[in-house]
């Protein structure tokens, strides 16, 4: 795919590739519910806000995350989001570049039309296009298959968290 400054629009299965933009705000918050179960959940939750905000800060912002949807009849019904972290340089990743892919979802009617694989492909473009090393992801059950297929490999690492 090429890059075109990742702003191109690109037709996939009745469905169309772009780059968000800060008018889509509103429903990528929705598609995201989607993944922690809070689709029914109150619009003022905090992580609300501060995933708008984010957004806001990112979205615009090419050199450091990017964010592929795909729209059907006019609506975003589905979206995935990289974003690169700057690390220490190691073996496993020379120029400390990662990129981390996440929020891969697809609002579940519009699922099996291959949306999921088409963002996680326009996000690996978009790391090359900055010179990540790798990109990382933590893959649920039913996306597992999804990765493998495009390349993905489990790693032995534990993937640890601290809650503040």
């Amino acid at each position: 795919m090429d890059s075109c400054q990742h702003s191109c629009v690109t037709t996939t299965n009745n469905g169309r590739l772009r780059t968000a933009t800060a008018r889509d705000c509103v429903r990528l918050l929705q598609l995201w519910a989607l993944l922690f179960d809070e689709h029914d959940a109150a619009p003022q939750e905090p992580w609300r806000s501060h995933a708008a905000e984010w957004f806001a800060r990112f979205v615009d912002d090419p050199d450091h995350a990017r964010f592929p949807v795909i729209e059907f009849d006019g609506a975003i019904v589905a979206t995935a989001i990289g974003t690169l972290e700057l690390g220490v340089p190691n073996p496993q990743c020379p120029r400390g570049r990662t990129v981390r892919l996440a929020n891969v979802i697809t609002s579940a009617k519009h699922r099996g039309r291959g949306y999921g694989t088409t963002l996680v492909l326009d996000v690996l473009d978009w790391a090359r296009s900055v010179d990540a090393d790798r990109v990382d992801l933590s893959a649920t059950p039913e996306g597992q298959r999804l990765y493998e297929k495009v390349g993905f490999t489990m790693t032995s690492a534990p993937r640890m968290k601290f809650v503040l």
